[in-house]
């Protein structure tokens, strides 16, 4: 473990120190960097060499110098104290024993800060370290000892693994002993717990998956850990580790930069919600009546309110856009034009329900409570919104009409002026010629007069609409407040009427009614004709 935890400081430092580079300048074309040819042992980078020498060019000595290291380490008796470096005027070659390893020229030290022998020593104690690290790493001790810690690297996953399926199942049976216990409470206070029962396979195979998940996750985190111990499968170690860290890295360096934006998205954010606060206590104040406006009714203040709100804050989305992650991308802006416009076929409908509903809003052609009538359907209003209005009907049947379609039609409102005017209910009688009209007026205000729910400080009034072949159309007119309440009105005023018209022994001529009066029977109910009344008979001259 502590090989790991070196590994992982390693990786965060050198990350700080590649992003934590002097500050920056002017931007200027940056040189090519220098490529040279690596000396690689056992998948270690030795040194790089930068130019050739002789009649080898880079490539060449490079691979020259690579295979005599690798005869060096190859022998049994190698030990490196016996590499030793000898320097003359042109050249510093670096021996072991006799036999030449390789050679550093002054071309060599024109690539780096150093001078010809200070380049020879330096390449010189890097194959003292390194090659002896090399045979300490694979000496016959130390090859065990890996081993021990690699098995105890493997005996502990396995442990962890072993304590994490202990974990879960104990938290799996904690979890179905609450729920019971939830089940049983739900159950004994009458509330329906099929629903309920149908949620536990779904909690516990999130618990499964879970579990999968972690397993995994140890597996892989040992993996580094397990190549680690060898030196000759670092590079995969930290390759592994690399995949974990390098995003971890870019992810947290990514929260770093984004602090500036953050902060702008806030205050941004924050402004626009005070605002908001401001508007909504202006509106409720309207609303109450505590403020007025002249020609601003008090029921615009809240959709006013909304529709400033909803301006508001698509608005703050405006300016906030820029400074959303990812909004330069082009896959991002495109993808926000593809959803506009989905949005925009797919809710077009909706939208004109919209519109038509603010429209209403600011026409004020009904509120809720009110009896109206639409197109055929006629109820009172329960709920208005953006997008619909819904009625209830005298038959307790909710109606959805959307808005679109009121305002593209006629409205009749029952109630705007019942309270204030009064609502005018109209019915119409035909009554025979042989009946005084003054007689017929005399009894259908008296009906009215005598009908619940018809204003007593208005006085009824009748209108003679028509002569027709056969009778009189006359219209009683009454003064009611009671807009809700037409259909039991209506159906009070029209017994009266009856009543009435038979306790006069008048004949209601509606429908058409035709006879030959002098050999009939009086059309009124028995109850009312007169006491030895006798049908009279035909009398032909």
């Amino acid at each position: 473990m502590r090989n790991i935890w070196y590994l992982l400081i390693c990786f965060l430092l050198t990350s700080v120190s590649l992003n934590a580079q002097a500050p920056v300048k002017a931007k200027t074309p940056a040189p090519a960097p220098l490529r040279g040819e690596p000396v690689i042992i056992n998948r270690d980078t030795l040194l790089k060499l930068y130019t050739g020498q002789g009649l080898f060019n880079v490539q060449e000595r490079a691979a020259i110098v690579t295979k005599r290291i690798e005869a060096l380490v190859a022998r049994m008796d190698f030990n490196p104290d016996s590499l030793t470096l000898k320097d003359d005027s042109t050249l510093s070659v670096i021996y072991y024993n006799s036999q030449i390893v390789m050679a550093v020229n002054n071309q060599d030290a024109t690539f780096t800060e150093l001078n010809r022998p200070q380049l020879a020593a330096s390449y010189l104690h890097i194959l003292k370290q390194k090659l002896g690290n090399y045979f300490t790493n694979n000496g016959t001790q130390q090859v065990v000892v890996n081993i021990l810690e690699a098995i105890a690297v493997i005996v502990l996953l396995i442990a962890l693994i072993w304590a994490l399926f202990k974990a879960s199942r104990w938290l799996k049976l904690k979890l179905l002993r609450a729920w019971e216990t939830r089940m049983d409470k739900l159950a004994s206070a009458g509330a329906p717990v099929v629903y309920a029962h149908r949620l536990l396979p779904v909690i516990t195979g999130v618990l499964r998956i879970a579990r999968i998940i972690v397993i995994i996750l140890l597996v892989y985190l040992a993996l580094p850990v397990l190549f680690y111990i060898f030196p000759s499968s670092k590079p995969i170690s930290v390759q592994l580790l690399g995949y974990v860290v390098t995003p971890f890295k870019s992810i947290l360096l990514a929260i770093v930069h984004y602090i500036p934006n953050l902060l702008t998205i806030a205050v941004i954010y924050l402004v626009t919600r005070y605002i908001v606060k401001l508007v909504k206590f202006i509106a409720n104040e309207i609303a109450l009546g505590n403020f007025t406006i002249n020609g601003f009714y008090a029921e615009w203040a809240m959709p006013t309110y909304n529709i400033i709100r909803v301006l508001l804050f698509a608005f703050m989305f405006v300016v906030i856009f820029p400074y959303l992650p990812g909004s330069d991308s082009k896959i991002f802006q495109g993808v926000t034009v593809f959803l506009g416009i989905l949005f925009s076929l797919g809710s077009s409908s909706a939208i004109s329900n919209m519109v038509a509903g603010i429209v209403l809003t600011y026409m004020r052609p009904y509120k809720i409570g009110d009896r109206i009538k639409v197109g055929d359907v006629m109820g009172d209003v329960v709920e208005k919104n953006l997008l619909v209005t819904r009625l209830r009907t005298i038959k307790n049947e909710d109606i959805t009409i959307p808005n679109a379609t009121i305002l593209s039609g006629h409205t009749i409102n029952y109630t705007t002026v019942a309270n204030t005017m009064g609502l005018i209910l109209n019915t119409t009688v035909t009554i025979g010629y042989d009946v005084p009209w003054q007689t017929v007026h005399h009894l259908l205000i008296a009906a009215a007069e005598a009908t619940d729910g018809i204003l007593a400080d208005k006085k009824p009034f009748v209108l003679q609409t028509a002569l027709n072949d056969f009778n009189v159309s006359y219209q009683l007119n009454a003064y009611t407040a009671l807009s809700n309440q037409m259909a039991g009105i209506y159906s009070r005023l029209h017994q009266n009427i009856q009543d009435k018209f038979n306790e006069a022994g008048v004949e209601i001529m509606s429908p058409h009614y035709t006879s030959l009066r002098d050999g009939n029977h009086i059309q009124i109910p028995d109850d009312y004709v007169a006491n030895g009344y006798v049908k009279p008979g035909f009398k032909v001259e």
